[in-house]
Formats: structure tokens, sequence, C-alpha cells
């Protein structure tokens, strides 16, 4: 019992530090090239090292922290390449995805999209930033539940979030969310009329707004990123 409760404790303790230098990470208060350090997170926290450690193989482990025997751990540079696999990625099944689902939409799709909108609507009217960044997954999501490939989303959203980083540094989200919704309602139009190929422009278009972001940070903060000469 007695190691059973330590165990549990100690996985507490990595999730604490893990969300927490996972939303500095993701915020940006933590930049790409910041050096962290092992040593001074432990003691913030008040823990060992070992703890720290494996918060910081799971943050190695979605590209956010780059770790390096002997040399100082850093937040993760963006990454070109992995830019580029993970739009592959994504344009792949997504395709799959919304193929699907504009064969199978139903009623009850219809609905399920038609709340969905409307809710990022409400979140865009009110400024809800971190509603509308929670409806933004939900939406993808209901598009792999609408193709019945549910399992997916879970490639959807590993990718998606290796990306969310970048997305911060493009235009503040409430100038964003108008032109996100209207992709969405684009796409949900075309699911629901069956228009498979419409559904695909339509996503496609989505996925290609980081264009503008990365041209952009390149041009401004190239230090960024690991492959880009500044």
């Amino acid at each position: 019992m007695a190691h059973a409760t330590a165990q549990m404790a100690r996985r507490t303790s990595v999730d604490e530090v893990f969300d927490h230098l996972h939303d500095q990470i993701l915020s940006l208060e933590l930049k790409p090239g910041d050096r962290i350090s092992e040593a001074e997170i432990a003691a913030r926290f008040g823990l060992s090292r070992q703890p720290v450690r494996d918060a910081f193989s799971r943050l190695a482990n979605l590209d956010m922290l780059l770790i390096r025997p002997q040399r100082a751990t850093e937040v993760r540079r963006f990454s070109m390449r992995q830019i580029e696999k993970t739009r592959f990625i994504r344009a792949a099944i997504e395709t799959e995805v919304l193929r699907r689902a504009a064969a199978l939409c139903d009623d009850k799709g219809r609905a399920l999209l038609r709340s969905e909108l409307a809710q990022q609507e409400g979140a865009v009217k009110n400024k809800d930033v971190d509603l509308f960044g929670r409806l933004d997954y939900e939406f993808h999501k209901i598009l792999c539940e609408i193709g019945q490939v549910d399992y997916a989303f879970e490639v959807i959203l590993e990718e998606k979030a290796k990306v969310d980083r970048l997305c911060m540094l493009g235009l503040e989200k409430e100038q964003r969310m108008p032109e996100l919704v209207a992709d969405h309602q684009a796409i949900a139009a075309a699911i629901c009329a069956h228009d498979a190929d419409a559904a695909i422009t339509a996503g496609m278009a989505h996925l290609s707004r980081l264009d503008a972001t990365i041209a952009r940070i390149t041009a401004t903060n190239a230090n960024y990123f690991e492959d880009v000469d500044g």
C-alpha cells in the first residue's frame, strides 16, 4: 500500500511539473531556444530531480524540449521539416475523414455541426479565446465521428498539438477566430450537402492558414527555427 501511495504521489508530481511547463511553452512564456534547468525546476516545486526528469522526457516526446547530454536543456525550436511532416499527415488523414463524413452525414450529424458552430459563434462574440480553442478541437472530433472514424481524431490531435505553439506566434486569436469559424462553416456546409470535393477543398484551405504565419515568423524571428538561416 505504501508503495502504491508513493507511486501515485510521484505521478501527481510529474503531472504537475508537466502541466506547468507545457502551459508556459504553449503560451510562449518560455520561447523557442530558452534554456531550462532541471535543478531549478526541482527547487521551485520542492521536488527531487527524478519527477522533473520524467516531466522533461514527456515534453521532449512532444517536441517541446530538446534534451542534450552534458548540455543545457532548452525549449525546442520549430523545425520546418517537422511542420511539413505534420501538415502532410494531417492533410492525408483529414482528406479521408472529410470524404467519409460527406458520404455518411445524417440528421444527427447535421444537428451536431449546427450546435458546434453556434457555440463557436458565441465564443467569437464573447471573445472567449480559451473556449474557442476547445471548440476548435471539438469540431474536428465531430467530423471524425460523423465519418465513423473516431480513431482518426487521435492522430489529428497529436499532429495539431505540434503546431499550436506556432499558431500563438501568428495573429492574435481574437482576430483569427472569425476567419476560422468561416472555414468551419464552409466545411460543415459541404459535409451536410454530401459534397466531398467541396469539403476537402475547404478543409485544405483551412490547413493552409498556417502558411502566412510561418512566412511572417521566419522573416522576423528566424532564430525560433532549427533549420532557417537567420
